[in-house]
């Protein structure tokens, strides 16, 4: 019997979740399929990290609103952790566009936007230590 691959992945409840106060509604969907929240802030970030997160947009056309918007507010930051956590989240969070993502998935229900889409999840095992790094240093 193969052991199931535990992973860690960041997930970033951006400020519409938080001003929507959909907060408790989208960690309630990731705890109730099985992950663990491993750590959690409420916090606030600047351009800087903005830009050190999502570095590899910053030069494309579809960056500038993005970090206004990833400014604008409180966002929170976690790391879940869970048998194939990054796919997982993936499927849970739904397509990157609101509009299209997939009834019962987060965007899907919760989402009418490309940019305001919620949540963020790591796409890779890379992307997931990078990010993790930036986010909470000390994990």
């Amino acid at each position: 019997m193969t052991q199931p691959s535990t992973q860690r992945t960041l997930v970033l409840l951006k400020p519409d979740t938080v001003r929507r106060g959909l907060v408790g509604e989208v960690i309630g969907r990731f705890e109730a399929k099985g992950l663990s929240l491993v750590a959690m802030e409420l916090r606030t970030i600047d351009a800087a990290k903005a830009d050190e997160h999502y570095a590899e947009h910053v030069e494309r056309d579809f960056y500038p609103p993005l970090r206004a918007f990833v400014t604008s507010g409180p966002l929170v930051a976690m790391v879940l952790e869970g048998d194939e956590a990054i796919e997982v989240v993936r499927a849970l969070n739904g397509a990157t566009d609101g509009r299209k993502a997939a009834p019962g998935t987060i965007r899907g229900d919760l989402s009418l936007s490309n940019r305001e889409n919620l949540v963020h999840g790591s796409d890779s095992p890379e992307s997931a230590e990078r990010e993790i790094k930036i986010w909470f240093p000390g994990l």
